[in-house]
């Protein structure tokens, strides 16, 4: 093992107690459901591309659990990121705001769009945008002008913001929900982790026009690579759907496309595996809670930090189990995670800010001290169902 010094060993000795000897992965996918008899019902009748039918099933059973009016399923999260702000209007010059905490293909997506991501600060208590914080900051940086909202310093229109909820736990989409209606704002909730998360009753990625998820094989459920948008305006999502199939005007054998569109759609065989998937998906969730109270029993005694929790009103699906250092302990956070992959227990850092990126590093951006922060001392555990079960 590496030298962490003896609170360090410490942590990964009561960390190998709950995952065992074996070498466990991140976040291993769990298939004890119907998925191989649907694959099977794909190949067998040919279906296996986009027109299938089970497209629209999961669109259906996936509407159904979010209360969603409309569902689209694309081929991953990040082009369904890029689909709903493209269809809410964003050209390219605008600048979206993003929080600087989140994984690169939030930021990714606005460039796709030819946007311009501006970064922002996320708060302790959500890990997401901070409302007040935001309110606050944009008062300041822009100014309004025949209707629109400009950058005071760069000139260039803001046009939306995309809040992200960290590892399943639940930003404040309602209250920057207010911040941008203030601001003439579109806003995407940016839900790729948060599939079985809610706030009050309601399932994570309503407050906007637009949420998103994703169903990489690390996700709370898989399609093994695909992505969805729900949306509660079935114009729009009669839009996304449009632009989602190279923006084809149905004709019984004609090739009419009437603006630039894109090949997004889910194929069929991947929406097979996340309709059998969508039907575990309540165990999957019991067992993710069960893991969390399994890793807090194990590691919050060692008094080195705490596990990370929902926060009051909320309801988290707890896809990834975090572990926050105390700040006298962070510096160990490096050797801690190094000694952990030398022993075979696939644990992670948060991501790096964003505004540290070089790939982003021309972008706008507020101070992010909390983001920074949360980057020093968190760090991701083994998070599979498979540990609970």
């Amino acid at each position: 093992m590496r030298q962490v010094g003896a609170d360090g060993l410490e942590f990964v000795r009561a960390l190998q107690a709950v995952v065992g000897s074996r070498a466990v992965g991140l976040r291993e996918p769990v298939f004890g459901g119907n998925e191989k008899r649907y694959l099977q019902e794909c190949i067998d009748t040919g279906y296996v591309s986009s027109t299938g039918p089970f497209v629209a099933r999961f669109e259906n059973d996936l509407a159904d659990y979010a209360a969603a009016h409309n569902v689209i399923a694309v081929v991953n999260g990040t082009a369904a990121l890029h689909l709903a702000l493209v269809a809410l209007g964003i050209k390219p010059g605008d600048e979206v705001i993003v929080p600087a905490l989140t994984f690169v293909a939030t930021a990714n997506a606005v460039a796709m769009a030819g946007a311009v991501p501006h970064f922002v600060d996320v708060s302790w208590e959500t890990w997401g945008i901070s409302a007040e914080k935001l309110r606050s900051y944009l008062s300041e940086l822009l100014q309004q002008r025949d209707g629109s909202f400009f950058n005071r310093k760069t000139g260039r229109p803001v046009t939306a913001v995309v809040p992200m909820h960290t590892l399943g736990f639940l930003a404040d989409a309602d209250g920057v929900a207010e911040v941008a209606k203030e601001f003439g704002l579109a806003l995407v909730e940016d839900a790729a982790e948060a599939l079985g998360s809610f706030v009050g009753g309601v399932h994570a990625g309503l407050a906007g026009q637009a949420g998103v998820f994703s169903f990489n094989g690390n996700k709370t459920i898989t399609t093994g690579g695909g992505g969805a948008i729900i949306t509660r305006d079935s114009s729009l999502a009669k839009r996304i759907r449009h632009l989602a199939t190279t923006a084809k005007l149905p004709h019984r054998y004609e090739f009419e496309h009437d603006i630039v569109g894109y090949n997004y759609r889910m194929p069929n065989l991947n929406a097979a595996l996340g309709v059998a998937q969508l039907e575990q998906l309540p165990a999957f969730l019991e067992r993710q809670r069960t893991l969390h109270l399994i890793y807090a029993e194990a590691l919050d005694s060692l008094e080195m930090g705490f596990s990370a929790s929902e926060r009051p009103g909320t309801v988290s699906n707890y896809w990834l189990q975090a572990f926050v250092l105390d700040s006298n302990c962070a510096e160990s956070k490096n050797a801690i995670i190094e000694t952990c992959l030398d022993n075979e227990i696939a644990v992670r850092p948060l991501w790096k800010p964003l505004n540290r990126l070089a790939a982003h590093h021309s972008s706008p951006s507020d101070d992010t001290p909390v983001a920074d922060e949360l980057y020093s001392r968190v760090i991701c555990l083994p998070s599979s169902p498979k540990l609970a079960s």
